[in-house]
C-alpha cells in the first residue's frame, strides 16, 4: 500500500477545554489511485490532510507513505518530505501576485530535485499562452490551474487537494476535476482530495466518509465516473 494511515488521533487544548478532532482514523491508497475524503465542516478533514501533508503532527498513530513513517520524522526531515514528496492544491490559490504565471510555477521548480518541464506542465493545464500574465489578469479557474501547475511541476509522489473546486462555479469546477483526472492518467500521480461535495466521489478509486473525526464508511468504486458526467 502506497499510503497507509493507521489509528490516527489528534486533539487540541484551549485552556481547560480539550477538543478531539481525530479518533483513530484509518485509510489507505494504492500508488496511482485517486482517493476522496468526504465530510462536513468540522469533521476533521483538514486536520487529517494537514497531518498527511506534514503540516501538523498527530498525537498518536502512523502515516506511512512509500514505506516511510512520517510521524517519526524530525522537523528538518518533515520539511524535506513536504518539499520532495508532496504537491498541495488549496481552495484558495495562494499565488504570488507580482509574479507571472511562469514565475509562480518556477518558484516550485527551484526547490525541487526532479521537476517536470515548465512548458510541458503549462501546456497540460492549458495556460501556455498565459505564461507571461499576472494572477490579477486571470479568471478564478485560470488561477486554480496555475496553482495546479505549481503543485505538479515538482513531480511529487502524492498530490493533496483541499476543496480544489470550493471557490469555483459549476462549469469551471468540472474543468478542474477533468484536469485532475488528466494528471492522474498522464503522470500516474497518486491523488487525495478532501471535499464536502459528495458527487466528486464518483471519480475516485477509494472513498472515505469522515464524521466527527471517525471514518464512518469506506468503499472502493468498481467503476469510476468521468468528471464530465458528475452532477450536483
Amino acid at each position: 500500500m502506497f499510503l497507509k494511515v493507521s489509528d490516527l488521533k489528534k486533539a487540541y487544548e484551549t485552556g481547560d477545554v480539550k477538543t478531539t478532532v481525530l479518533k483513530g482514523t484509518n485509510l489507505e491508497l494504492d500508488k496511482g489511485e485517486i482517493g476522496v475524503i468526504l465530510g462536513p465542516s468540522g469533521s476533521g478533514k483538514s486536520t487529517l490532510m494537514n497531518i498527511i501533508g506534514g503540516i501538523d503532527r498527530a498525537d498518536s498513530g502512523t502515516v506511512v507513505l512509500d514505506d516511510t513513517d512520517i510521524t517519526k520524522l524530525n522537523d528538518a526531515k518533515l520539511a524535506e518530505y513536504r518539499r520532495e514528496e508532496l504537491g498541495f492544491i488549496f481552495q484558495f490559490y495562494n499565488l504570488i501576485p507580482n509574479l507571472t504565471v511562469r514565475e509562480n510555477v518556477e518558484v516550485t521548480v527551484n526547490i525541487s530535485k526532479n521537476p517536470l518541464k515548465i512548458d510541458s506542465v503549462l501546456e497540460l493545464v492549458g495556460l501556455k499562452d498565459k505564461a507571461n500574465s499576472f494572477p490579477r489578469e486571470l479568471s478564478g479557474g485560470e488561477q486554480q490551474r496555475v496553482a495546479i501547475a505549481r503543485a505538479i511541476v515538482k513531480n511529487a509522489a502524492l498530490l493533496l487537494c483541499d476543496e480544489p473546486t470550493g471557490a469555483l462555479d459549476y462549469a469551471t469546477s468540472k474543468d478542474i476535476l477533468k484536469l485532475i483526472q488528466k494528471i492522474n492518467k498522464e503522470y500516474g500521480t497518486t491523488i487525495l482530495m478532501i471535499t464536502h461535495n459528495t458527487a466528486i466521489s464518483g471519480m475516485a478509486n477509494r472513498v472515505y466518509k469522515l464524521r466527527s473525526g471517525e471514518i464512518i464508511e469506506s468503499k472502493i468504486n468498481a467503476t469510476k465516473i468521468d468528471p464530465e458526467r458528475l452532477e450536483w
